[in-house]
């Protein structure tokens, strides 16, 4: 053989070695990193879309698209601890071995949380209402307080919406809003009204009852309306006894 061939053919032989091996390196590199693939639904099948999916071993965490999916890529060969939580779910962990130049599939089904948790909310008991109960609770006949403070809590126009919100107590309405009370269901004519216990007629003639409509809400430190009626009482409040209070100065 020509000894110039010979070095010819050698050189070349080595060359295409060597841009083979430049050629391949990068796809072994490429080739050795794993990828895993899950899909989270709930226990009807329904994707869960914002899924918070967690890799304990990095802390990386994604989130899940659309379709319920996740991708987690360019992961080295090994074991892998993953965590999925979706709020009102119970959280799932998975794990998923990472093999090189492969696409590990994961599905995950989060079921319900626990409904036997409990919730205990807590909140002191306003001064006002508590005063009106105990003064209930105390009083020798039926009787009924609606303390100021409760009556600014809620969105009362005038003192007879306030009124309609008690038990036993209904309105008598004038187009759509309340103007009378009527006490166990009792006409309202039936119903004596007073101011601090003195009586206080009515402002329209031929008629007993008063408009509570004309009475702003938070005029009156509370409202006592007596169900039943005692020996100090007038007679004529068959249906019932009211009794605005005043407020006094602090």
């Amino acid at each position: 053989m020509n000894p110039l061939l010979f070095r010819s053919t050698y050189r070349l032989a080595i060359l295409a070695f060597a841009l083979n091996f430049l050629v391949a390196s990068p796809a072994h590199a490429q080739g050795a990193k794993g990828t895993i693939r899950g899909h989270v639904v709930d226990p009807a099948g329904d994707v869960l879309q914002g899924a918070q999916v967690t890799i304990e071993q990095s802390n990386a965490s994604i989130s899940t698209d659309a379709q319920g999916d996740f991708y987690i890529r360019d992961l080295a060969p090994g074991t892998y601890a993953i965590s999925v939580t979706y709020v009102g779910f119970a959280p799932s962990n998975k794990t998923v071995d990472v093999v090189a130049g492969q696409v590990i599939t994961v599905e995950v089904k989060l079921e319900v949380a626990s409904q036997n948790e409990q919730v205990l909310v807590t909140a002191e008991r306003a001064a006002g209402e508590a005063e009106a109960i105990n003064r209930e609770r105390s009083a020798d006949n039926v009787l009924q307080v609606l303390p100021a403070d409760v009556i600014r809590s809620l969105p009362n126009a005038n003192l007879a919406d306030a009124l309609g919100r008690l038990p036993s107590v209904t309105l008598e309405r004038d187009e759509g809003e309340g103007k009378y009370i009527q006490v166990r269901g009792t006409a309202p004519r039936l119903t004596n009204t007073t101011i601090d216990g003195i009586n206080v007629p009515s402002p329209e003639s031929g008629v007993r009852q008063i408009k509570f409509d004309a009475i702003p809400a938070d005029i009156v430190e509370s409202v006592e309306i007596n169900k039943t009626l005692q020996a100090n009482m007038e007679g004529d409040g068959i249906g019932g006894f009211v009794n605005l209070v005043t407020k006094s100065a602090t």
